[in-house]
């Protein structure tokens, strides 16, 4: 029966990018800062299955990269800064962000793996 049922992907990875149960959006899908809990505490959804694997590292690396390097050129074009000015500023802004974007990323693609049936999400066993 759970096979006929829709699970819109938009919602669950919107879920998942809040770092929520992609199914219910109560629980949290993090029990740590990286470690998926084996079940959403609210809706009781198994969250074992997940296979995000290097995914997430590899969006994080894209995205910061296409943040972080058009400023740094930017920056560089107009202002000239000295090279220190350039270390205190872009290390820690690439830090602070890849960071941030890492476990909303995470959520996002297990979202997306719930959502399309993939890995342990869907009627067959993983």
């Amino acid at each position: 029966m759970d096979d006929l049922i829709e699970r819109p992907i938009g919602d669950a990875m919107l879920r998942g990018w809040r770092c929520r149960c992609p199914q219910c959006g109560h629980g949290r899908i993090f029990g740590r800062y990286l470690k998926v809990n084996d079940a959403c505490a609210s809706c009781g959804l198994g969250l074992s299955g997940h296979r995000a694997d290097d995914a997430p590292p590899y969006f994080t690396i894209l995205i910061v990269g296409h943040i972080i390097v058009p400023l740094m050129l930017l920056l560089e074009q107009h202002v000239e800064p000295a090279e220190w000015v350039h270390m205190v500023l872009w290390v820690p802004l690439t830090l602070i962000l890849s960071l941030w974007f890492l476990p909303h990323i995470k959520g996002a693609l297990i979202g997306l793996q719930w959502s399309r049936r993939m890995h342990g999400f869907g009627s067959e066993p993983h």
